[in-house]
């Protein structure tokens, strides 16, 4: 029998099966928050429904927790997690870029395709923008392959450049994720 740590307790194939039902309810559950509706995720940006800040923030937050407390308690190990390398410029053009994009839209990747499968044109027009940029990213690659490689950092956690531990990371975030909900329970109640 293989160990528990490389295969995990579904099996080789288990978590192949176990994702697109984690995916469909993921989905399920944010079109019942109504976070598959533009103008709903367009309020953030208007400062007039923190909804998505809220839900997202404590996605984030509860995931940070979770990894944190399993490693503490040994059942995980996350320095064996994989952490893509950090690349600056590109990716702070790319944060910019979706940023933008998720403004004029309304939508973001996630939500999009909530809202194409609810039926929503809104969504399907923006999985098609989503499908060109990657074609037309695919298309000018060998142009942008300069910038795209620019300001390696490597494999790095903002605790690393913090110079922190983990755990006061952690706690930084955990306390801006609870000054952060007060604010938007604050905004929303003047409205």
């Amino acid at each position: 029998m293989t160990p528990l740590t490389e295969t995990g307790w579904l099996g080789p194939w288990g978590a192949l099966a176990v994702a697109p039902a984690i995916g469909f309810a993921f989905g399920w559950f944010l079109e019942r928050g109504g976070l598959g509706s533009a103008p709903k995720l367009a309020g953030q940006f208007y400062l007039t429904d923190l909804t998505v800040f809220k839900v997202m923030f404590s996605a984030l937050v509860t995931a940070m927790l979770g990894a944190f407390w399993l490693d503490w308690a040994g059942v995980l190990d996350l320095d064996r997690v994989y952490l893509p390398e950090t690349f600056a410029l590109p990716q702070a053009a790319g944060g910019v870029l979706f940023g933008v994009g998720f403004l004029v839209a309304g939508l973001c990747p996630g939500t999009s395709c909530v809202a194409a499968a609810a039926g929503r044109r809104d969504g399907i027009g923006v999985i098609v923008g989503m499908l060109a940029g990657v074609w037309l990213f695919n298309v000018a690659f060998d142009w942008i392959a300069p910038f795209y490689s620019s300001t390696p950092l490597g494999a790095v956690r903002l605790t690393d450049l913090a110079g922190v531990t983990r755990g006061t990371g952690v706690a930084a975030v955990t306390a801006m994720a609870l000054a952060g909900f007060m604010l938007a329970g604050r905004m929303e109640r003047r409205r």
